[in-house]
């Protein structure tokens, strides 16, 4: 699904991803990839963490890398600022789903902390 004539819709059912995104890499594109074929919209919800553990990156940072590897599905997501969100909780018959999405072996091994690690070697992060 790209982004043909479709016009965001808050109405509309929105699958949503939350994560911290430090930075946005193939594993997530896949994830996002997945996702999208569950609603056709995807809410992407960052988590603030710039400066707590190793995440380096600030909201507009992960806000702008998130939307130049989806351009062409711009008018399918909204990237969205959230608390430090380390915990979902929610009653009996709620109206959605939680659901993982396994991808392959190989995405699944796609690793941030070692992007990041990568990233400070090649000095392009401190």
């Amino acid at each position: 699904m790209k982004n043909d004539d479709h016009k965001w819709d808050n109405k509309h059912p929105t699958a949503q991803m939350l994560g911290r995104w430090q930075p946005w890499h193939a594993g997530h594109q896949k994830l996002f990839e997945e996702t999208l074929k569950k609603t056709g919209q995807v809410n992407i919800m960052v988590r603030d963490v710039k400066g707590v553990n190793d995440n380096p990156f600030d909201f507009e940072t992960v806000k702008k890398n998130i939307f130049e590897a989806l351009q062409n599905y711009k008018n399918r997501i909204q990237v969205t600022l959230v608390p430090n969100i380390t915990h979902i909780c929610y009653g009996r018959g709620v109206g959605y789903k939680i659901e993982e999405i396994v991808l392959d072996e190989k995405t699944q091994q796609i690793s941030a902390t070692k992007i990041r690690e990568e990233m400070r070697k090649e000095g392009k992060l401190k």
